[in-house]
């Protein structure tokens, strides 16, 4: 897709929106993995190709990195290769991914920032990342929230968890709006952020941006969509984890389904909010129907012959083991959940290049 033209319309200036943007980059999916030093490593990669974006972000008000041990060198170290100032926000090392997105917004300076970008340390930002993000806020009706689109690497596995992880739908709110966002890939002002941060699900692992998108859609907010402002996504280091991946996904589907129930179907099926695994498997079922659709239809390069349907049986196979995890969570029971619970980290330390 053709990037968004700069400066379109008669709002402020791309310029004067990044001076008054904040880029809060969260750390907790760096500490998997064998010791500290890997995931400085890992962030110190991340830091510079992050200072080489189309918008540098040493034109930003503020760049704030959470972390629960940077030392003194280590921070000195980061600052050098972003070419700025860096804000440094201690947390806990049992914080959960979400209250670490709650508390890099807190390290926010608002009498300097209108903005906030929100960012992860396991994924990758396109060059041209940023300045798609920000664009949005020059124009005179500008969202009040932007979300990019996120993505696993290309290719037939890449596409197929693609099409189930990161599914974007039109929103009822308007042309060029999604219902949904991720956490890894979206800008608010700072006022809506403020008001509808996010709250607290015990025991979910990854679903509190899911249900951040559906209050801000009841209380008619809208989100705008710009799939130009694309980054990548990175798998866990081993198989294993892969496969523990998937099986806490499964399982958030089963304290997702009372807010689905509730936000679409009507009062006579609001029932299957509370049914058990019953609602969490229509869920599921449902979900597998939309990423067969959805196959060559993300942005990605399109498959054709085997790789496509390869592509497809990857979808079915990965959909079962969600589905297993969201019966065993629908049945009451936490197998293999601890980690979510103890906010335990996977580990991503793969090659940005």
């Amino acid at each position: 897709m053709s990037p968004l033209p700069l400066g379109a319309g008669l709002g402020p200036d791309l310029q004067t929106v990044a001076g008054d943007t904040a880029l809060v980059l969260e750390t907790n999916n760096l500490r998997g993995g064998k010791d500290a030093a890997q995931a400085l490593d890992s962030l110190k990669h991340l830091v510079a190709r992050l200072a080489r974006q189309s918008v540098s972000p040493q034109s930003l008000a503020q760049w704030v990195i959470t972390h629960d041990g940077l030392d003194q060198q280590a921070r000195e170290a980061l600052c050098a290769l972003a070419g700025r100032a860096l804000d440094f926000v201690l947390i806990d090392s049992r914080a959960g991914y979400y209250d670490a997105k709650n508390a890099g917004f807190d390290g926010v300076d608002q009498a300097r920032c209108r903005y906030v970008v929100f960012a992860d340390a396991d994924c990758i930002p396109a060059s041209h990342w940023l300045e798609q993000l920000l664009v949005p806020f020059t124009r005179p009706d500008a969202p009040l929230a932007v979300a990019g689109r996120t993505s696993y690497a290309p290719g037939v596995v890449g596409s197929a968890l693609t099409t189930i992880d990161f599914m974007y739908f039109p929103s009822p709110l308007g042309t060029g709006a999604t219902r949904n966002f991720y956490a890894n890939n979206v800008a608010f002002r700072c006022d809506t952020f403020e008001q509808y941060r996010y709250e607290p699900l015990d025991g979910v692992y990854r679903a509190h941006c899911q249900v951040m998108g559906l209050r801000l859609q009841a209380a008619g907010v809208t989100v705008h969509y710009v799939p130009a402002a694309h980054t990548e996504h990175r798998l866990p280091d081993s198989h294993g984890e892969v496969l523990k991946l998937r099986w806490l996904r499964g399982g958030d589907s089963v304290d997702l389904t009372p807010y689905l129930v509730r936000a679409y179907m009507p009062g006579w099926l609001q029932w299957l909010g509370r049914s058990g695994p019953i609602g969490p498997l229509c869920v599921m079922f449902g979900r597998l129907g939309y990423s067969l659709r959805a196959l060559n239809h993300q942005d990605l390069p399109r498959l054709h012959g085997l790789r496509r349907l390869g592509a497809m049986l990857a979808i079915l196979g990965i959909s079962s083991l969600d589905t297993a995890g969201a019966l065993v969570r629908g049945l009451g029971l936490n197998i293999g959940r601890a980690s979510a619970r103890q906010s335990e980290a996977l580990s991503y330390h793969r090659h940005l290049d």
